[in-house]
């Protein structure tokens, strides 16, 4: 492996609400997962971050999520396919037109929170998610979690697919997420995050809990723009990469050389 991208969620202010420190987050990463209003967003904070990240050749990604501000998309909700396709397409199509009326475009799609979540485990879900999204554009490419039922809905669906792991989160053995409630989930540490992702890559798969290695393609490398460390941590891995001889390009640039994959 010698290129790889990192990615943040952002643009999750809303209203008079601030969340994260976006345009220092911008300096880090490579490719932006822009929330499109129903988890947290709004329109004009949808602009301005979309503007940010074009300002600094950031690409640009929509980042949709259940309608459940109060519980910031983290909270499972059940739909039914016509609903979640629906969802998906409302979400995408509304950051796609702020992408194009600010002079960019949307190239990456990537679920939030228990959307995501859900549909890691579940292929209905999955299916219908992918088909939006590929109903909407077959070019765009799908950012999902490695080894997930989300990450083979897309490659079923034909898309163009990313293999994400988080910098910032725990895996249990069945290589899904720890559950946020429990101790130790979320990891905080600059330094412990960039030395898990390395060790990931190293190995070439996703490091458990346990210690066990679930062995997967790796494409790209996620930071939660919403924690406090956020900033610092993207910083300090965006240089760890580069200094173990990484090249660190946006989710568009990697599939134009031919990195990424069905």
């Amino acid at each position: 492996m010698t290129q790889i991208n990192l990615n943040a969620d952002m643009g999750e202010s809303f209203g008079a609400y601030t969340m994260g420190a976006d345009d220092v987050l911008l300096d880090s990463v490579k490719s932006a997962n822009i929330a499109c209003g129903f988890h947290a967003g709004d329109p004009v904070v949808m602009q301005t971050t979309v503007k940010n990240a074009l300002a600094k050749s950031v690409s640009l990604g929509a980042h949709p999520g259940f309608p459940d501000l109060q519980g910031f998309g983290r909270r499972p909700m059940q739909m039914s396919i016509n609903e979640l396709y629906a969802l998906m397409t409302y979400q995408v199509g509304a950051l796609m037109g702020v992408a194009q009326s600010n002079g960019g475009r949307v190239t990456h799609v990537k679920p939030h929170g228990a959307l995501n979540n859900m549909a890691c485990e579940d292929s209905d879900m999955s299916d219908a998610i992918c088909k939006a999204v590929k109903d909407m554009d077959k070019d765009l490419i799908f950012l999902a979690p490695a080894l997930s039922e989300l990450s083979a809905a897309a490659k079923r669906a034909g898309l163009c697919v990313a293999e994400e792991i988080f910098a910032d989160r725990a895996y249990s053995d069945t290589g899904s997420l720890v559950n946020r409630k429990v101790k130790g989930s979320v990891i905080h540490d600059p330094e412990t995050c960039l030395n898990r992702v390395l060790d990931m890559i190293e190995k070439g798969g996703l490091v458990t809990v346990e210690g066990k290695v679930l062995p997967c393609d790796i494409h790209s490398i996620c930071v939660h723009g919403d924690t406090p460390a956020a900033c610092d941590t993207a910083a300090f891995i965006l240089q760890g990469l580069k200094k173990n001889g990484l090249e660190v390009l946006s989710l568009e640039a990697m599939k134009a050389s031919s990195s990424l994959g069905l």
